[in-house]
């Protein structure tokens, strides 16, 4: 009997977040199957999580990566994503977001199966990290490029036998701009490496971020809190993108860590009192859940993805504005409550690893089956 082929797509190759992080367990799941890709930036920090399997960039990934053309080139998204021809796999799993991933050639016995982070957050009005779109001409080349966009959007969202989908904020965007009936299935969460020898860690009297230094993220209002309020704060992650968060960051009250191992961030994770999570409308929002499978309680903005991560009062404190006096009203309520650690990890497990790959394999396997 012959193998059933498998191949896996991402949107390009550059930034090691959430949605890639996702990917390396696709790819762990699939070992055989190559990742296509828009492009790769060679040495970057998702190149090196990636560098066991082979990567196929699109035709147009010289253009795209040379001058950091990718985000004023997305108008080329259709050809981008066109000269990739996957016609010979049985089934292509797709990993999409910002850059769409679909597109693609197939076979007319290929089935697609789209693990969906969120549609496009630029084309449908959602805040993203960089807002390039202050500066007019940009906004007049966005209204002209979006249109097209949205059209391609929507046609290859039509071409996938099976949507799924990873927080129910982005099942109900799924639904609203594709008009498609999704699964849900939470993104996995490493369970088993938040444990062990970092349970004797003692708790020290800081609040952690852990999060790309971009917009969008709420940031700077956490730092403005920590400035006001006089918390200490710090902050875990990368700059990405064009962007002056960092500098404006690191004229306030918080310690900047930036790019750390797993290793030190389960220790940072372990010994923080709370951790702060204020981005308004997060598609799921990994790190919260990071944060909870250590017993580390958080205070997080009541929306998005963090409305079915935390559970009021047990593993976290909601609140429903990010400027300094809902954060203090959110420091006030979390200080009150005496978090138990054992609760907060329990609550956590509902997301691990092991969860998501039964989950995912039954449904490519119904996929497959039903062909």
């Amino acid at each position: 009997m012959r193998l059933m082929k498998v191949a896996i797509v991402h949107d390009f190759i550059k930034e090691f977040g959430g949605a890639e992080r996702v990917l390396r367990v696709l790819a762990d799941m699939y070992p055989e199957a190559p990742i296509f890709t828009a492009f790769r930036v060679r040495g970057s920090a998702c190149d090196k999580e990636f560098a066991d399997r082979k990567i196929v960039e699109s035709g147009w990934a010289w253009l795209i990566r040379r001058w950091r053309l990718y985000s004023p080139l997305r108008f080329l998204l259709p050809w981008i994503w066109g000269s990739i021809d996957l016609s010979d796999y049985d089934l292509v799993i797709t990993s999409c977001s910002g850059y769409i991933a679909r597109g693609f050639r197939v076979g007319d016995k290929t089935k697609v199966v789209a693990y969906c982070h969120t549609p496009p957050r630029f084309l449908y009005g959602y805040e993203t990290s960089i807002d390039l779109q202050k500066y007019w001409p940009v906004k007049i080349y966005a209204y002209v490029v979006n249109h097209f966009l949205r059209k391609f959007d929507f046609e290859t969202a039509n071409r996938v036998d099976k949507w799924v989908v990873n927080s129910r904020n982005v099942q109900n965007r799924v639904k609203k701009f594709y008009r498609k009936d999704s699964v849900i299935i939470y993104p996995p969460i490493e369970i088993d490496k938040f444990g062990g020898k970092f349970d004797d860690l003692s708790r020290e009297d800081y609040f952690l971020i852990v999060s790309r230094l971009v917009g969008a993220k709420g940031l700077e209002e956490a730092a403005r809190a920590a400035s006001e309020l006089g918390f200490e704060l710090k902050i875990a992650g990368g700059s990405a993108g064009y962007t002056k968060v960092e500098e404006r960051l690191k004229e306030m009250r918080v310690e900047m860590l930036g790019r750390v191992s797993d290793e030190e961030l389960v220790s940072l994770y372990t010994k923080a009192k709370g951790f702060i999570a204020l981005a308004k409308d997060e598609d799921f929002g990994m790190t919260v859940v990071e944060s909870m499978a250590v017993g580390t309680p958080v205070i997080a903005f009541n929306g998005g993805g963090f409305r079915e991560t935390v559970k009021e009062g047990v593993t976290g404190v909601l609140i429903n504005g990010t400027d300094v006096n809902s954060i203090r009203k959110g420091m006030d309520k979390f200080n009150k409550i005496k978090w138990d650690e054992d609760k907060i990890k329990k609550w956590a497990k509902r997301f691990s690893r092991e969860r998501f790959e039964k989950e995912f394999e039954g449904i490519t396997k119904e996929v497959v089956k039903n062909a």
